[in-house]
């Protein structure tokens, strides 16, 4: 069960409120939570792969100008050019769907539709950097590449304080 001031926090940082939040899978340096796992299958019974979902709006943020960059068709072509990223790459495809399959079993929400397919591209494409960070927090660093060099090119983005506050009265 996720604690309420978490969820409110979620709410604030995406404006809406979350769906089929498993727990909190990273907490930013500042306290906030900054990605949460979801369960594989949203509550209307849509089939749900972004696993490792990224809450905190100013990482998003400046992950969006990295996307905007051309960072995701460098990171791409580098796939293609490095045999051992590439295999790093997949290796973290399958760190991706192993997770997933353990929170469908725990919680009794297989997802057939979607086995085998992760999020972001993998494991042969580079599609979203967002989850790729995600998956870095979430899982922690060394388990996707791609994700870990999105982390390093960010920089602190929890500096300047909390994305958002919440007041506990909420």
């Amino acid at each position: 069960m996720i604690d309420p001031a978490d969820e409110a926090a979620i709410a604030a940082q995406l404006g809406r409120q979350p769906r089929a939040i498993h727990d909190v899978g990273h907490r930013c340096p500042c306290g906030n939570p900054d990605v949460v796992t979801t369960e594989p299958r949203l509550p209307n019974g849509t089939p749900f792969p972004t696993t490792f979902y990224l809450t905190c709006p100013r990482a998003a943020s400046r992950i969006g100008t990295l996307e905007g960059s051309g960072l995701m068709k460098q990171m791409q072509d580098r796939l293609g050019e490095d045999a051992e990223l590439a295999a790093a790459y997949r290796a973290a495809h399958g760190a991706y769907l192993t997770f997933r399959t353990t929170l469908a079993a725990e919680s009794g929400h297989s997802v057939p539709e979607i086995e085998g397919i992760s999020a972001g591209g993998m494991p042969d494409r580079v599609k979203c950097l967002h989850v790729l960070a995600g998956q870095s927090l979430a899982q922690g660093r060394g388990v996707n590449p791609l994700g870990d060099e999105v982390l390093d090119l960010l920089g602190d983005w929890w500096d300047s304080g909390p994305c958002v506050t919440v007041d506990a009265d909420e």
